[in-house]
């Protein structure tokens, strides 16, 4: 398969493109989309043989639920009943943006987007591109990350390109992700709503606006394989380097210290900026000041994924504190150590 690109800098001149994109998606074609969190691999979410070719290029597993990534809450009702206010109260606040909100489907969702459960995600993400594109083509476009299944998620087209090229039929060069995480997912089917992935809208902000919210134990454990996962990045290893990685957790002080007392070898180090210095400038990445989340969050994936290139054994990463953006960054981390976890806690 030759996979198309299209190179979108304006989209007040881009309207060609994106009504090409549309009629990929309209036929049933997969197409590679920007969003403000990371890019998506998107199909109509209502058609299964297009959804199906999602699966099949990423090599994702089929009781991994998709998203439906749609253009307002006003598409919410075409494929969601029995709403609640909160629903509305968050997207109010949050979208377009990084939240997807779970809520019980309708049956036109045909059960391989939604891995065969009753309920689904949706999101309006906070893309110029991606939301002409929906528009464009009328449908929710059912998207996960556009990488292979279990890699680093893709933050940039050259991430996309690199593991999407010739395995479907087109990528939207949208320039680099603004978020870096994937979205936050909220179940609101449940009372109290539950947290079951954090990411751009911290606990904090849902705390906010709908008082308690439990957290799902998966965020900060592994799931059973005897589990069924009702939101995407709760079951599996995901966002890993080929390389194992072990997430040192303790102040950032303490963690850079342990790092530096291993015999590091060929081993790579992610670490805070300011700990850079500590270690072996050819194997070590820096990811944003310990203070910084929001640069944590945007680099993170990226130095995953440039591990790959530096014929590493293993990687040893700094975790961030856990609170606001951190707990995002942090469940990345743990997921993609498989919660290989050193804690030396925060005294």
């Amino acid at each position: 398969m030759t996979t198309k690109i299209f190179r979108i800098t304006d989209i007040s001149k881009a309207s060609s493109e994106i009504e090409e994109a549309a009629r990929i998606i309209k036929r049933g074609g997969t197409v590679a989309i920007p969003t403000e969190t990371v890019y998506g691999l998107g199909a109509n979410g209502l058609d299964e043989n297009a959804v199906r070719k999602v699966f099949e290029a990423k090599g994702r597993p089929q009781d991994n639920p998709l998203i439906l990534h749609v253009a307002d809450d006003d598409w919410i009702e075409r494929y969601c009943e029995d709403v609640p206010k909160e629903a509305y109260e968050l997207t109010k606040r949050f979208w377009p943006g990084p939240l997807t909100i779970i809520l019980k489907r309708r049956s036109l969702v045909p059960d391989i987007t939604t891995a065969g459960l009753p309920t689904v995600g949706m999101r309006c993400p906070d893309h110029p591109i991606t939301n002409a594109l929906i528009r464009a083509a009328d449908v929710p476009i059912a998207a996960p990350s556009a990488n292979i299944s279990g890699r680093p998620s893709p933050t940039s087209f050259a991430h996309v390109l690199k593991d999407m090229d010739g395995k479907i039929d087109a990528i939207i060069d949208g320039g680099d992700c603004a978020v870096g995480l994937e979205s936050t997912i909220i179940d609101l089917t449940v009372k109290p709503p539950r947290l079951l992935r954090p990411g751009g809208v911290t606990l904090e902000q849902l705390r906010d606006v709908l008082g308690e919210v439990k957290v799902d134990e998966t965020i900060n454990s592994l799931m059973g394989n005897d589990e069924k996962p009702k939101a995407p990045g709760m079951k599996y290893r995901h966002y890993a380097p080929k390389a194992p990685v072990t997430v040192v957790c303790g102040s950032p002080e303490k963690s850079a210290q342990y790092i530096q007392k291993q015999d590091l070898g060929n081993k790579g180090v992610l670490c805070f900026d300011e700990f850079a210095h500590m270690f072996d400038e050819k194997r070590t990445l820096s990811f944003g000041s310990s203070t910084d989340l929001k640069a944590q969050a945007e680099r993170l994936f990226d130095a995953l994924r440039a591990f790959d290139d530096m014929d590493v054994s293993e990687v040893f990463a700094q975790c961030p504190v856990e609170e606001g953006l951190g707990i995002a960054i942090a469940n990345r981390l743990k997921k993609a150590a498989g919660f290989r976890i050193v804690d030396l806690g925060r005294d």
